[in-house]
């Protein structure tokens, strides 16, 4: 049960105001920027770098799957990690400490091929499984800051412009692997993500948690609370069913797109590198008018369920309209990647379900347990393919994701201009 928190809104003149031009604003699209950059790395250089490790093509897809299914591990972890000290210590603690993390972990990468004091693939599993604590993190705190400095007529187009900006990362990542190589990729990423350490010091904290932490008997970052109460745990696996269509678009379509290009019978290969990009290009223009479709229509759910639909329908034609051609495949991903673009919109949804001193936890552990989510998505695609084949494969898991995030967008509740001053019972 939520309970609204009259008494710990704040002064109309305590609190400077925060444009959607503001330093919290850029700051926060900058980090996700960098997040997106990092995350989506290895799925760009999963074959070129597995290949340089001596792996054949059948070990670069088990493999590379496997290290994969480490980070999102590390996400899961972290996630949950990072949500609790949100809510405990604060927004931006969480910023700084997910920062370090990562930016470490991603330079590691960059010299996976020097490694002589263990294997080098269980080296390069471990790094990305560090590097997925700390890169789950980001997204949440950033959200969850942005909500709440914003007023509420704003904190659709905020976060929108937040989340297009960010996942241009994508497309940063892939043209420094093509101008440069897969290891300085890292060290790039590594170091963008201390330069945005230094950005992050110009940072207020949230005003609205601040407050919380002067109300000694406020429980906060419980992270068990969402499943001690009925209503509390159905917001939150609706949140999370919300966004699990999201990463099957990335993480199996786009990810694996060189097996379904083999299995269209496309000659030329097609590079799952580029696939990301096109993907992120697509997303970054739909992340962008996202925003400013929930505004037009007044609601959170309709303008991510018209662009769930629209994921859908590009899915499966991408599966089945009989692709021969590699740049048609990836023209589609700008359309699969339009239709991808609610991340940010999922994001603010689960901010917005939950009271102030439980909102990072859930912002925070909601998109992480997401991406987990592709661990047993790419379990049972590889475990399909043998009997279905990758296509076949790939359109069973994929409709099972839609039939669940189709739901729970029609049944969460609307949260569009809500109040957010408030606390969780």
């Amino acid at each position: 049960m939520v309970v609204p928190d009259t008494s710990s809104k704040l002064p109309s003149d305590s609190a400077p105001a925060v444009g959607l031009f503001g330093l919290p604003i850029i700051v926060a699209a900058l980090g996700y920027f960098v997040d997106i950059y990092d995350l989506l790395l290895f799925g760009i250089v999963r074959v070129p770098s597995l290949r340089d490790l001596g792996l054949t093509p059948d070990q670069i897809s088990s493999v590379g799957g496997r290290i994969i299914n480490w980070q999102m591990g590390g996400l899961l972890l972290g996630g949950i990690l990072w949500g609790v000290l949100g809510d405990k210590r604060g927004r931006l603690s969480v910023l700084f400490g997910s920062i370090i993390t990562y930016s470490i972990a991603n330079i590691a990468c960059g010299f996976v091929k020097h490694v002589t004091f263990m294997d080098p693939v269980q080296y390069y599993a471990l790094m990305r499984f560090v590097a997925g604590v700390g890169l789950a993190g980001e997204l949440g705190a950033g959200i969850t800051l942005v909500s709440e400095i914003l007023p509420k007529e704003k904190r659709a187009v905020g976060t929108s412009l937040v989340a297009g900006v960010g996942v241009l990362g994508a497309v940063v990542a892939y043209f420094t692997v093509k101008l440069f190589n897969w290891e300085m990729a890292f060290f790039v990423g590594g170091g963008l993500g201390f330069g945005l350490l230094l950005l992050r010091f110009g940072v207020i904290e949230s005003g609205m948690f601040t407050r919380i932490t002067e109300q000694k008997h406020v429980s906060r970052g419980n992270f068990f609370s969402f499943f001690t109460n009925a209503d509390r745990l159905s917001r939150y696996l609706k949140c999370i069913g919300v966004g699990i269509p999201s990463w099957f678009v990335t993480g199996i379509l786009a990810s694996f797109s060189n097996e379904f290009g083999k299995a269209w019978g496309i000659a030329e290969e097609i590079q799952p590198g580029l696939a990301i990009t096109c993907l992120y290009i697509g997303m970054a223009i739909g992340d962008l008018s996202n925003g400013f479709i929930s505004q037009a229509l007044a609601s959170r759910k309709k303008a991510i369920a018209l662009f769930m639909a629209i994921a859908f329908v590009f899915s499966f034609v991408c599966l089945y309209l009989g692709i021969k051609s590699a740049t048609v495949f990836y023209v589609l991903c700008l359309g699969l990647g339009f239709g991808n673009g609610y991340w940010a919109m999922f994001v603010t949804i689960s901010a917005e379900q939950f009271g102030t001193n439980l909102r990072a936890t859930a912002a925070t552990t909601v998109p992480n347990m997401v991406r987990a989510f592709l661990i047993p998505m790419t379990l049972s695609y590889q475990a399909l393919k043998p009997s279905l084949d990758a296509i076949n494969a790939a359109a069973v898991v994929g409709l099972v994701t839609f039939i669940i995030g189709f739901y729970a967008i029609l049944t969460i509740p609307e949260t569009h201009n809500k109040d957010l001053n408030y606390l969780e019972e």
